[in-house]
């Protein structure tokens, strides 16, 4: 038994759930060519289940291997290729095998293991090709780069090394193989920063122009074509040429480049983006073997850490608990929506119009106090779509019929009287939204939902003056709408069930991630970052400098500073919710005098870009009114970082939410917070501040950490 089936058999035993992934061979005769083995690896699913590489995957396409090595040792191809099913190419490794690992050696075993099947696609007596069909991430693009050529489809939709937005490295070959395949820069651009871009998806000609690929066909004949060109390539007709890789100082310039990115996104926070760029440069001298013992290395280092788990953590999240929402009522109860009102036309209400027509594909019509207003929303719906139309998002047919689809009347019984779903983004004053729902239940049919986009106000009060409270639920979107995935939905006291599937079942057509929401001050996120920002404001008030209250916070690794998020919210938005909270819960919630201050001064934020920095603006920094209390950067942190593990402490025990999963999954899709982190809950327990604060661990042990 070889040393790669032991490690395989090994790690097989540790993972008895995996899908596994067939590598069958057939054979077919070129034209001009001779014959030809191809491998298509195949989980005999759909494509809604992606081809993966478990352990007995990997196993299965070393067999493979070893019956087309023999073939062309006996001069009986010419030539071996690998494809994927319909639509799915690979896409790397199974998640859920490395969750179950607990010792460092089975770790190292996982990146060993595919190093030493996928190498020998490398060593063949003959040429190897990958034909890129569909989608490709991590080490599905990795046994790509082992082969000798690859071809791309225009069609494929997504193409990615996504293992650092995970919190590991392309750990297969793709550190070492990637650079010394297309030039640093490029594969810094693939592996760093489209990896903490949101983890940014490149299409099939993307891949060819990056020199990835050396030959790009249409979808529709893609494999019949590749194997033409293959043929030509085995025969000598085609000569494939590739750009010289430049070892000089670009290379270091590259790493250079990776690492302002990291710092930019992680600032230093998470592990992995240093340790795959570490790997790049070392790679520089092209020894394959040594770059490879350190993506085993770091790969192992990496999945026995707590970033990873975090980042498997977020990724069942919002994979899977986006899915299944808790608390949800059964979808059967779900009523139609045919026709959809907007009260409002400003340009939260606008951006909801545009929604609503894209993904239901129905009547919305809006309303508002003037016409004037009413025109000015649908024109800026009307002036989006154009935008859709000039991208390519959209063809003509699309923009018209969407254009179509969106109106206004000033009469809500005209505009609403056959709607089904109703909602308002007006004024957050709760008189104005209390006038609005009476108005509104006046004139729509008794089945309609009514919703509302409150960011902090109750949804029960709100409703308690109408006739039919019951039908009215909480729908509150982020900004940007287009944008930010999540979706709050809060049940008050009185909403039924049937109102309530409804409104997640709008939720999902309107490809939103939504999380039942008990009908509690400012909700989940808003009142989680009002907590944050609120301590971040307090210790500024009570004397800490600005400068050292920001950089406090930098090692959560956050996509922006507090103050930079308060200027992206809205000072005047940021104070009325602190002063919504604090006229809940006094004795944790303060509002600001320094940001009240900001606000009625007509400030939009505390900083100016005169640099392209963001400096204290030097007209806020004369307002500021501080005492004499300077904390330093790290009491700064343990102060904040308390207060909101107390925060979400008490949350959990008001039933806000289900569990402290919601949590993460809202502050991961409503407020952009670090997948690395795994949300916020992982992180307190891992720096210990949850037991410190709660006396125990928001998480059970192997949730977002190793197993013990």
């Amino acid at each position: 038994m070889s040393t790669t089936t032991e490690l395989l058999k090994g790690a097989a035993e540790l993972f008895p759930d995996e899908v596994v992934t067939q590598a069958h061979v057939r054979h077919l005769e070129l034209p001009g060519a001779g014959t030809f083995a191809l491998i298509t690896l195949d989980n005999g699913l759909d494509h809604t289940k992606p081809t993966t590489f478990g352990p007995q995957s990997l196993a299965n396409l070393d067999a493979a291997i070893d019956q087309v090595e023999a073939e062309a040792e006996d001069g009986k191809i010419t030539g071996v290729g690998v494809t994927g099913k319909p639509f799915i190419f690979a896409v790397g490794a199974d998640l859920k095998g490395v969750e179950l690992l607990k010792r460092h050696e089975d770790a190292l075993a996982i990146g060993k293991g595919g190093h030493d099947v996928f190498k020998r696609l490398s060593g063949l007596a003959v040429p190897t090709f990958a034909y890129y069909n569909g989608a490709a991430m991590g080490g599905g693009v990795e046994v790509g780069l082992h082969c000798t050529y690859r071809t791309v489809s225009k069609a494929l939709p997504a193409f990615s090394l996504p293992e650092v937005f995970l919190g590991l490295v392309p750990g297969w070959g793709g550190c070492v193989l990637l650079p010394n395949l297309i030039g640093a820069d490029r594969a810094v651009s693939v592996i760093i920063e489209n990896s903490l871009n949101q983890n940014k998806q490149l299409k099939g000609q993307q891949v060819f122009d990056l020199g990835i690929a050396d030959a790009i066909f249409e979808g529709a004949d893609f494999l019949e074509q590749s194997l033409l060109w293959t043929a030509s390539v085995l025969k000598g007709d085609t000569e494939v040429v590739r750009a010289d890789v430049d070892r000089g100082e670009a290379w270091d310039q590259a790493v250079q480049r990776g690492k302002a990115i990291a710092d930019g996104k992680v600032h230093g926070a998470a592990p992995a983006a240093y340790r795959a760029l570490d790997i790049i440069a070392a790679a520089k001298n092209g020894d394959l073997r040594q770059g490879f013992d350190s993506e085993d290395q770091a790969l192992a280092d990496l999945i026995m850490g707590g970033e990873l788990r975090s980042g498997i953590y977020s990724f069942n999240l919002v994979q899977k608990r986006a899915k299944r929402p808790a608390g949800a009522p059964d979808k059967s109860l779900a009523r139609p929506v045919t026709k959809v009102g907007v009260v409002g036309a400003g340009l939260m209400a606008s951006q909801l119009a545009l929604l609503f027509a894209r993904r239901l594909e129905v009547p919305v019509v809006l309303t508002d106090i003037d016409q004037a207003r009413i025109d000015k929303g649908v024109e800026y719906v009307h002036g989006e779509i154009d935008k859709l139309l000039l991208k390519g998002r959209v063809n003509q047919d699309q923009a018209n019929r969407l254009k179509g689809l969106v109106s206004g009347h000033l009469d809500k019984a005209a505009a609403f009287g056959d709607a089904d779903f109703v909602i308002e983004a007006v004024f957050e004053e709760m008189g104005v939204k209390q006038q609005v729902f009476a108005e509104v239940e006046a004139v729509v049919p008794e089945h309609a939902v009514l919703a509302t986009n409150t960011s902090s106000l109750s949804v029960t009060e709100m409703a308690s003056k109408l006739k039919h409270p019951e039908r009215v639920v909480g729908f509150h979107f982020f900004n940007p709408v287009a944008i930010l995935p999540l979706l709050e939905i809060v049940r008050a006291e009185q909403t039924d069930d049937a109102s309530l599937a409804t409104a997640f079942s709008v939720a999902k057509s309107l490809k939103k991630t939504a999380v039942l929401v008990k009908d509690a001050p400012a909700f989940v996120v808003n009142r989680i970052l009002t907590r944050f920002m609120g301590e971040i404001q307090n210790v500024i008030d009570e004397g800490t400098s600005v400068e050292v209250a920001e950089k406090a916070v930098e090692p959560l690794g956050l996509p922006m500073s507090p103050l930079v998020l308060l200027e992206l919210v809205g000072p005047a938005i940021g104070l009325h919710v602190s002063e919504t909270l604090h006229g809940a819960f006094p004795e944790r919630f303060t509002v600001s005098p320094n940001l009240a201050a900001v606000v009625k001064a007509g400030k939009r934020g505390f900083y100016v870009y005169d640099s392209g920095k963001p400096e204290l603006d030097p007209e806020v920094k004369a307002l500021l009114k501080q005492g004499d209390s300077v904390l330093t950067e790290e009491q700064v942190r343990d102060r904040v970082l308390d207060a909101v593990a107390q925060e979400i402490g008490l949350m959990l025990d008001e039933g806000v939410v289900a569990e402290a999963q919601d949590i993460d999954l809202c502050l991961i899709t409503g407020a952009g917070w670090p997948f690395h982190l795994g949300g916020i809950t992982p992180y307190l327990d891992r720096e210990g501040v949850s037991e410190r604060v709660n006396g125990k661990k928001f998480l059970a042990p192997g949730v977002a950490s190793v197993p013990a």
